[in-house]
């Protein structure tokens, strides 16, 4: 296991949240893709049944957070400062696949682009921006 692959299992393992709902990621190269296993417990409506919003963006918020401890050794795990998500159609009862693009990641503070897909990821179902404050390993 590479040491990017260490971090990103650490970050997922240190999660309650994240192993609740089951959350893993797979990492090729530098681009990590994680994965939101669909299960009863995520219905957020049982009418149509849609996943709960609030587990679509947490799930994306911790693809941020597993993203930036895969691009770089951090002293302590990001914290979130700012989050803005766009729900844009319903999550149906499929597995659910995040990626997360790094914009910037500064001295002390990172912008984090997230997509969350099921089917395909030309059709994203939610997207999340965030900031987040790092500290950096070497400080």
């Amino acid at each position: 296991m590479s040491d990017a692959d260490n971090r990103l299992v650490a970050v997922l393992g240190s999660i309650p949240y994240a192993r609740f709902l089951g959350v893993t990621a797979e990492l090729a190269g530098d681009e990590m893709t994680a994965i939101l296993p669909f299960a009863d417990h995520i219905v957020g409506n049982p009418m149509l049944p849609a996943i709960h919003g609030g587990v679509l963006g947490a799930f994306m918020e911790m693809t941020a957070l597993a993203q930036l401890s895969v691009a770089a050794p951090l002293k302590r795990q990001p914290r979130t400062v700012d989050v803005s998500i766009e729900y844009l159609r319903s999550g149906r009862p499929l597995t659910t696949y995040a990626r997360a693009t790094i914009k910037k990641l500064g001295r002390r503070v990172a912008n984090v682009h997230v997509e969350a897909w099921q089917e395909t990821r030309a059709a994203p179902i939610a997207t999340l921006r965030g900031i987040f404050l790092v500290a950096p390993s070497e400080e």
